[in-house]
């Protein structure tokens, strides 16, 4: 277990070594150390970033509509996927919904919103409607596979109600939740930081990133990136770590109990 341990850190950093090498060479093909600077000043950069108070307000702005994105379509996502695994009429019903918003271009679901919305609310909006079709699907997928005897047995003891979808259904489609929703935050701030890339959101990580390309500090873009990566790991492998920790605390409190 250790080994196999030893061996994933291993390749794990040999990944991120491959990067910086095809980053230098990058620069040293292309010849522009401005575009492609240093991994050295990259770092510097990054350090300097998260020694500074306004880098955490960007993070916070960004973090902000992320979890309004997360929330409005994970409400609606999970509404529809129930709808559609119980009715293979509503399924069909929201298809083309589903196949427009999987497959409209961002850039014209920004413009519109934009011309809708209040431009404060498009990061929130834009990305919502993105990721609903990973949540709808998800939970539609996983109420189709739950074992129809085990919903016969709810079903002799109790209709179907807010309890029962807590307590039977949600559980049971869980492991599909959650990889929808691992997807979801990955894909979520990369389509925030866009839309508030576009819409130029005051004190945000995109109206950041922006302002580094105007003034040609490329290694502010790349350190940035750095920042977005490690917020992706944050938002998605902390609360799986927090459930894991509290299912090992539950199993183990009723163990000695």
């Amino acid at each position: 277990m250790a080994r196999s341990k030893g061996k994933e850190v291993l390749a794990f950093s040999l990944g991120i070594i491959l990067i910086a090498c095809l980053l230098q060479i990058a620069g040293y093909i292309k010849g522009d150390a401005i575009v492609f600077p240093s991994v050295w000043e990259i770092v510097k950069a990054f350090l300097r970033l998260i020694v500074t108070g306004r880098t955490y307000l960007l993070i916070w702005t960004t973090l902000k509509h992320l979890l309004m994105s997360m929330a409005v379509s994970t409400a609606i996502g999970i509404l529809m996927g129930l709808a559609q695994g119980m009715s293979s009429f509503v399924r069909n019903l929201f298809k083309p919904f589903i196949i427009m918003l999987r497959s409209l271009p961002m850039i014209v679901l920004i413009v519109v919103i934009m011309v809708m919305a209040q431009y404060k609310w498009v990061p929130v909006i834009a990305p919502s409607l993105v990721l609903i079709p990973i949540i709808s699907e998800a939970t539609s997928e996983g109420f189709q596979r739950i074992e129809p005897e085990l919903v016969d047995v709810y079903r002799m003891n109790s209709s179907f109600n807010f309890s029962v979808l807590a307590h039977v259904y949600l559980p049971l489609m869980a492991g599909y939740l959650k990889q929808a929703y691992v997807n979801a935050v990955g894909m979520g701030i990369k389509l925030t930081v866009s839309t508030e890339y576009l819409v130029q959101t005051r004190n945000s990580l995109g109206k950041a990133v922006h302002s580094s390309g105007y003034f040609n500090e490329y290694q502010d873009i790349y350190a940035y990136a750095l920042v977005m990566i490690l917020l992706i790991l944050l938002v998605s492998e902390l609360p799986m770590w927090l459930g894991r920790r509290a299912n090992q605390a539950s199993r183990k409190y009723w163990i000695e109990a």
